[in-house]
């Protein structure tokens, strides 16, 4: 059995920031995950980065952040990530991070929803692309090993504290287990239980509820306005901010919250800046190829999605995955990025924010692992060798004749969350939780018998994670 100080799970922002915090601590994480190296640089970009460049501190972007999310806004997280947001920048551009630039050399800011001031920068739609590139040439420098062909199936816990985590290698269709003193969970969102589990099944998230971690802030799903109706192609809010406007298809212009209402719209951007147009070439094509349209000549319909979550494990500053309403820590297990609930974003999301809390999360939750680690003994624990048997089971189970489709089960999950659609009325979310409870009850059927590189296996194992998160959601409170 393998034994790392530090398992870091996830392939984007987060996680690769927390494993660069955690080497610099002195310890050698494994980061795991089956998407692929480079996976991360392929996610949709929503809005680059929000930092206070051209005002005297971060406390207009906070309360902005504040006002974005509602009361149910940790205001103590929205200062502290807010304040991190120009050191974090800073750091990015030491590590070659080429900004789009100003007159004079400072670096660009536009407007976005939600911001009092121009306030989002980065590399126009290549940030959380370049982003995640810098941040892997940083973990090559370290000598980070990588596993990008391990899918997590359960944490090993023993009396709430982490001991490892059970693995299936995709290429060998072996599961086995991973001896940790530490773990971090830093995946990607559960946004894909609202259209299919390759947009996000919330991994991170779904591991730690089975591990009797009771999630946070389930309830809060912002919606993204920018998205090409009938289609999951989500565009950056960043075009807002370089002449691109939303109108309704009279022609009267309108912000974000007519799209967020369901009021038929689209988005203009035949007159984008002549200046702009080169940091957005690649939504251009992502537009053109997508949905055939030319956005020099076309207008976009648009619809609202929602294409990024917020909810997941609670967590300190530290990145601690915590219970007893933050009071106690489940030992050793800590949660950064889409997998954690920082208390930062509320009921909205602030544009600029998602790739802040990303940086900033998983650099928290990786020294402070880093630093823990470091001090602490492998523990014995049976619990390992049984979490082990009881993962192969599950997939022995899944591997039978019974239950419904992969296919099948995935369309009707997000049926069933679409048509809860944000509501907290108690028919829907009966309705809700009458859809999951058949499904779970229904189970789900894998029709390849092949371990090897079995992707209708992964993706049923997504879906039972799935099925957890929408439970979640349903019964969290509004």
């Amino acid at each position: 059995m393998e034994s790392w100080d530090i398992v870091i799970i996830g392939s984007g922002p987060a996680a690769l920031r927390a494993a660069v915090a955690s080497a610099d601590a002195g310890t050698t994480p494994l980061v795991i995950d089956s998407s692929g190296i480079g996976s991360a640089s392929g996610a949709a970009p929503l809005s680059g980065l929000a930092a206070s460049i051209d005002e005297l501190d971060s406390t207009v972007h906070r309360d902005d952040t504040v006002t974005a999310g509602g009361d149910s806004t940790d205001k103590g997280a929205a200062a502290r990530f807010c304040g991190e947001a120009v050191s974090t920048l800073a750091e990015l551009e030491r590590w070659g991070l080429v900004l789009r630039r100003r007159d004079g050399g400072l670096p660009h800011t536009s407007e976005a929803p939600g911001h009092s001031r121009p306030r989002l920068t980065g590399c126009g739609d290549s940030t959380a692309r370049e982003v995640s590139r810098l941040l892997e040439e940083q973990a090559i420098k370290r000598s980070i090993p990588r596993r990008s062909d391990l899918l997590p199936l359960s944490l090993v816990m023993d009396n709430q504290q982490v001991r490892g985590v059970v693995v299936l290698d995709l290429l060998s269709g072996e599961i086995s287990s991973i001896q940790s003193k530490a773990v971090i969970l830093a995946t990607e969102g559960h946004q894909g239980i609202w259209s299919t589990p390759s947009s996000g099944p919330g991994t991170g998230a779904a591991l730690a509820a089975a591990a009797g971690v009771g999630l946070s802030g389930m309830a809060n799903a912002p919606r993204h306005p920018l998205t090409i109706r009938d289609t999951t192609i989500h565009l950056p809010l960043d075009l807002l901010g370089s002449g691109g406007r939303i109108r309704k298809e009279s022609g009267e212009d309108v912000g974000p919250e007519a799209v967020l209402d369901g009021e038929g719209c689209v988005l203009d951007l035949r007159s984008l800046d002549s200046a702009s147009a080169p940091w957005f070439a690649q939504t251009a094509r992502r537009v053109r190829e997508g949905a055939g349209l030319d956005m020099t000549t076309d207008v976009i319909p648009l619809s609202a999605s929602i294409a990024s979550t917020t909810g997941g494990a609670p967590v300190d500053e530290s990145g601690r995955v915590t219970f007893d309403t933050g009071g106690m820590w489940f030992t050793g297990l800590y949660a950064a990025g889409r997998s954690a609930n920082t208390g930062m974003h509320g009921e909205g999301m602030l544009a600029g924010n998602q790739l802040l809390e990303d940086l900033v999360s998983g650099k928290s939750a990786g020294e402070h692992a880093g630093d823990w680690a470091s001090g602490q003994d492998f523990a014995a624990s049976s619990m390992i060798s049984d979490a082990t048997s009881a993962q192969k089971a599950r997939v022995a189970s899944l591997m039978g004749r019974s239950g419904e489709s992969v296919g099948r089960v995935s369309s009707a999950v997000s049926t069933i969350m679409a048509g809860l659609n944000g509501s907290r009325d108690e028919n829907s979310i009966e309705a809700a939780a009458t859809g999951i409870a058949g499904l779970r009850e229904g189970g789900i059927k894998v029709t390849d018998s092949s371990m090897v590189m079995n992707t209708e296996l992964a993706t049923a194992i997504h879906l039972e994670g799935m099925l957890t998160l929408a439970e979640a959601i349903v019964g969290s409170e509004g």
